[in-house]
């Protein structure tokens, strides 16, 4: 095992894959030389040269053009958009061209891409560039959506994700790239659409994505020292596939469950997994289901404001110690 930060861990999933297959190849703005706006990508370019790591214009039509272009003509791109709020610009790209080809063709044409993109709040870049749009991409078919919360998820997702041979979103939380965890060395895939039991409890179950793991394992830390509350964590870890069955499996033990999600709250991914859960294990349910959401807000640059708006450690335990009292 070696101890890297998340945001080592992206490079060291991308150098894993471009060695293993020469068809890889990774374009975006300033992700060759300067190793990327989040040094995400530092030593790409002088081990892998210009033909393959190569900076595109400031234009995110461009950049998914050319991906797709790629994929559709024999190549394995990864293509970085800079700020996942940026998606917005190219969002016809993504949704009505990359995800819908393979079936508009009859599989004739298939575009195994990976877009990844820094997602999310918690870094001061305001409303325009700390959106959480994990949800704008799941309700897409055709489409796979992967949020890690740790490096060794990022190395073995990011692998997963560029061998796959649909288009994938890639959503690295932007708070998280300076955290450290050990990665296993060498060849490292995970797979997509396997959740991860990462606390194990008896009295409630708590489902987090990304950055809201981290806090929601704290929380159930708390919890039990505190309350006496035992949490079962579930690290969703990709929304497409979305697995059900752990989930089901945790509501089982527990008989109940809460979300917490960066999403503002109308139409986020917990609205989805409540409405899932509420059809199919209703009599499991000791307790009405619980959303702990950003608000329905663009969110603020303001330090204290965002740290209010975004679900926090104590906003966590405080509501569980609430609901399950």
């Amino acid at each position: 095992m070696a101890e890297l930060t998340y945001r080592e861990a992206v490079a060291d999933g991308i150098a894993q894959e471009m060695e293993r297959d020469e068809t890889v190849v990774f374009l975006g703005e300033d992700i060759a030389k300067a190793g990327g706006v989040f040094k995400a990508t530092v030593g790409l370019y002088d081990k892998f040269g210009p033909d393959r790591v190569r900076d595109t214009p400031i234009s995110e039509q461009a950049i998914l053009g050319a991906a797709m272009g790629a994929a559709m003509t024999g190549l394995k791109p990864i293509a970085e958009i800079m700020f996942s709020d940026f998606l917005a610009v190219c969002w016809d790209i993504v949704c009505n061209q990359i995800a819908k080809s393979r079936y508009m063709t009859d599989g004739q044409v298939s575009t195994p891409l990976v877009i990844r993109t820094a997602n999310g709040g918690g870094a001061r870049f305001g409303a325009q560039h700390s959106q959480s749009i994990e949800n704008w991409s799941m309700m897409i078919p055709g489409l796979k959506v992967v949020a890690p919360s740790n490096p060794a998820d990022v190395k073995g997702l990011l692998a997963a994700a560029i061998r796959d041979p649909d288009p994938v979103i890639f959503f690295e939380q932007k708070s998280l790239y300076a955290t450290k965890g050990e990665v296993p060395e060498g060849e490292h895939v995970e797979e997509i659409g396997k959740a991860k039991v990462v606390c194990d409890g008896d009295d409630v179950t708590i489902v987090a994505l990304a950055a809201m793991v981290p806090r929601a394992l704290a929380a159930a830390e708390r919890l039990q020292s505190e309350e006496g509350i035992s949490a079962s964590v579930v690290d969703l870890r990709s929304l497409v596939p979305l697995d059900t069955t752990t989930i089901f499996n945790e509501i089982g033990k527990t008989g109940r469950l809460v979300t917490v999600e960066e999403n503002p709250r109308l139409c986020g991914w917990g609205a989805e997994i409540s409405s899932i859960v509420a059809e199919e294990r209703f009599w499991d349910l000791d307790m009405p289901i619980i959303r702990i959401t950003t608000p329905h807000i663009p969110l603020p640059s303001a330090d204290e404001l965002e740290d209010l708006a975004l679900p926090s450690v104590d906003r966590i335990f405080e509501t569980v110690r609430n609901e399950v009292d």
